[in-house]
């Protein structure tokens, strides 16, 4: 797949890393320029190149920066990008960080916060796995030991998609619901770090409560 991704820290340049090495034709930007990428580039065989040029022509771009982040890309972005693009969100609410955002207090999963602010729909996905676990835990299917990576979103062929990504990395995909119903993967639940495979996976979905988590 060819594959755009824009920012390149834990998460992204594991990303980076870890999708490259399984065949993906894969390209990458951040808001430093491509410049700032050429060491990354060098090492993963990815394209550097800019925040305008990485959602054109991709069967996927992953968002992989600050929440906050997302409402500062330039407007319009992804109005160059093919309508069928699958977009991901791996980004993660923390006040302390991205300031109060009266949406996502108010009840909105923060996900859909950030579809908004893209004026695309996204699937969520990456923003529970610690990056040395993405980078070093990846096994084949059927591992007694392999990890579970959840993912929320409103579009079956767009999970699809992901899925596939994430079986392609070593993981077993587990499907957390809509978009709306993203929180249950979100800091403060059960699955939020905890390193599960699919079916514990499963579970803490299930037990997360939402008043737990507010």
């Amino acid at each position: 797949m060819k594959i755009g991704i824009i920012g390149a820290g834990h998460i992204g340049g594991t990303l980076v890393r870890r999708l490259a090495a399984a065949g993906h034709d894969v390209s990458v930007a951040n808001s430093r320029g491509p410049e700032s990428l050429a060491s990354l580039a060098a090492e993963t065989g990815a394209r550097a190149t800019t925040v305008q040029d990485v959602v054109k022509g991709k069967d996927v771009v992953v968002v992989t920066i600050p929440l906050k982040a997302s409402a500062e890309l330039p407007k319009g972005l992804f109005q160059s990008a093919d309508p069928r693009t699958v977009v991901v969100d791996t980004g993660n609410y923390y006040p302390q960080r991205d300031g109060r955002i009266e949406a996502i207090e108010s009840g909105m999963a923060s996900s859909r916060w950030v579809a908004d602010q893209l004026g695309r729909p996204v699937v969520k996905a990456f923003n529970t796995i610690h990056a040395k676990h993405l980078a070093e835990r990846g096994l084949p299917k059927g591992h007694s030991t392999r990890m579970a990576v959840s993912i929320a979103g409103d579009d079956d062929a767009a999970k699809a998609v992901v899925f596939q990504l994430i079986e392609d990395m070593g993981f077993d995909g587990v499907d957390a619901g809509s978009l709306d119903e993203s929180w249950r993967q979100e800091p403060g639940t059960p699955v939020y770090g905890a390193a599960l495979g699919a079916e514990a996976t499963r579970r803490a979905i299930t037990e997360a409560r939402r008043e737990l988590h507010a």
